[in-house]
């Protein structure tokens, strides 16, 4: 397995090289904010999403860590040209999102969706079931899914671990 970030090529990843591979694939708060904290101040601050996005990264951090370390291969999207494919949402953004859920956990820094074009970060979360909870996440059916993983911090209505929207 080998990535390609910042024009440098790693063949080998590691826990000594893997903050350089996540910041490579631009996973980071800028990422997960798209700007959208200063073009929305009022509603950044009132919901205090800067606590609740970074605690939310710390947890995707350990997944991205876990799927990497097992050869999960990942890739940034060419739409956000990060691995982040949907961060926080303020609710005028929620509102023009297609297929947005009205009460969408985006819309509170609860949710993340990571661009997985092949599925195969939503296959090894999946089959890692046990670790997802000891982060502390949930997963969107991959069926409900194509060309994204959706995890929230935050369990669904039904409280599975796997759920469908």
């Amino acid at each position: 397995m080998s990535f390609c970030f910042g024009g440098r090529h790693v063949t080998t990843i590691n826990h000594n090289n893997i903050a350089a591979v996540l910041r490579g694939l631009k996973f980071d708060l800028r990422a997960y904010l798209r700007g959208r904290d200063i073009e929305h101040r009022a509603e950044f601050e009132r919901m205090g999403i800067a606590n609740a996005a970074a605690d939310l990264l710390l947890k995707t951090e350990a997944l991205l860590t876990a799927a990497v370390l097992d050869g999960v291969a990942l890739e940034a999207s060419p739409t956000t040209r990060s691995v982040i494919s949907s961060g926080w949402r303020p609710a005028a953004v929620n509102a023009a999102t297609p297929g947005a859920a009205v009460y969408s956990r985006h819309m509170r820094a609860r949710a993340i969706d990571l661009y997985d074009p092949d599925g195969e970060l939503d296959d090894w979360c999946m089959d890692h079931l046990p670790e997802l909870e000891r982060i502390g996440f949930w997963l969107e059916h991959p069926s409900a899914t194509k060309g994204w993983c959706h995890l929230q911090d935050e369990p669904p209505r039904s409280g599975k671990r796997v759920f469908y929207p």
